[in-house]
């Protein structure tokens, strides 16, 4: 196949993982395909995307200010300088299909290649849609959605439920909890905690950790915490004269194992980690981060909690009740039972290549 695709988006892992995934899926039933991703400059998308072997372009983009001032005359600036860089790139490379994950440089790229007639997709990752792919939903010709019930959002008929790509190699292939205990010297009788905040950390979820790390460990409970670089340092120091029980590192770098060894998770709410929790299918606590576009985190962590497939505490009670409802969960069985099935009943195997089956489907006038 020597068809062209345009993949745009980016801002947080969130929307770079789902892309990459995508993309390596579209390579490898295509190789003599031609990708080009768009993104934003001075976004994580453009250090992570040449790494992963892809072009991309960045576009002057970045969103509104909240409060009303100068920086939005800039910001509306930027836009008409993206939305004239998108035009000439969408002319130039001229794709068969544009595909938008979300994130500030899909809105530009999505309206142009709609004004062009080039047949678009979204890939919307979470259960609350955001603004900008709701704007771009009444062109699109398909929205891939990770959740039921989207059609409050967007066109019933267009609505295609694949699930969000996960990075394929944090997924255990083997369930051998024995095995990736020792890998992280841990004795695989005693439970295991297993604690994420992301690549640079959730200060709410390490500060509430460190309070009751006495606890956990009274407890015999055992605890693999990636704390992000950015707290790692201070929790290193916090954690020097305390039991050996913790690993306590800044990123896990083999999250298959990490995942096989726990009994609990707790970990923040983003969409693409739901869906690697799900296809897990082991209890967790979800602690949403509130510092993210219309609280996004906490939507998706109540769709699990609605199907009993997960518990939520909020990131203003974390302090006081994350440890005791860690601990609690940790020594009821059933419950951890209860929660690991309904999240597996969840998951969405294979998204990636769902995705990709209605990608080509555009190509050939679907």
């Amino acid at each position: 196949m020597d068809k062209k695709f345009i993949i745009s988006g980016g801002g947080t892992g969130g929307h770079i993982f789902p892309a990459l995934s995508i993309a390596n899926e579209i390579r490898r039933r295509y190789p003599e395909a031609g990708i080009l991703f768009v993104g934003a400059l001075g976004r994580m998308e453009m250090e992570k995307v040449p790494a992963a072997g892809y072009s991309i372009i960045g576009l002057p983009i970045e969103g509104l200010q909240r409060k009303i001032g100068f920086r939005n005359v800039v910001v509306v600036f930027k836009l008409i300088r993206s939305l004239i860089k998108a035009f000439k790139v969408l002319r130039s490379f001229r794709p068969d299909v544009v595909i938008g994950v979300g994130g500030y440089a899909s809105g530009p790229v999505l309206r142009v290649a709609n004004s062009l007639h080039i047949p678009t997709l979204i890939q919307e990752q979470n259960s609350y849609a955001g603004v900008t792919n709701r704007l771009l939903a009444g062109k699109s010709r398909k929205i891939c959605v990770a959740y039921q019930g989207m059609e409050k959002y967007f066109p019933t008929d267009k609505i295609i439920l694949t699930g969000n790509p996960v990075r394929e190699e944090v997924i255990p292939q083997h369930p051998d909890r024995e095995g990736a205990c020792l890998f992280f010297t841990l004795d695989p009788e005693k439970p295991v905690l297993l604690v994420l905040g992301g690549s640079l950390g959730a200060r709410t979820i390490n500060e509430s950790l460190l309070a009751g790390i006495g606890r956990i460990t009274q407890a015999g409970v055992q605890v693999i915490w990636q704390t992000g670089r950015l707290y790692h340092q201070r929790m290193l120091d916090a954690l020097a004269p305390m039991d050996p029980l913790i690993r306590c590192v800044d990123f896990i770098n083999r999250m298959d194992l990490a995942y096989n060894a726990a009994d609990v998770i707790i970990s923040r709410a983003g969409a693409g980690t739901i869906s690697e929790l799900c296809l897990i299918g082991k209890p967790v606590i979800l602690v949403p981060s509130p510092n993210v576009a219309e609280d996004h985190q906490t939507k998706n962590a109540q769709a699990l909690v609605g199907a009993e497939a997960a518990l939520l505490v909020t990131d203003r009670v974390a302090p006081e009740k994350l440890v005791s409802e860690a601990l609690s969960l940790l020594q009821d069985g059933g419950r951890k039972s209860v929660l690991g099935a309904n999240c597996r009943k969840l998951a969405l195997p294979g998204s990636a290549a769902s995705i990709v089956d209605e990608i080509i489907k555009l190509t050939n006038g679907g």
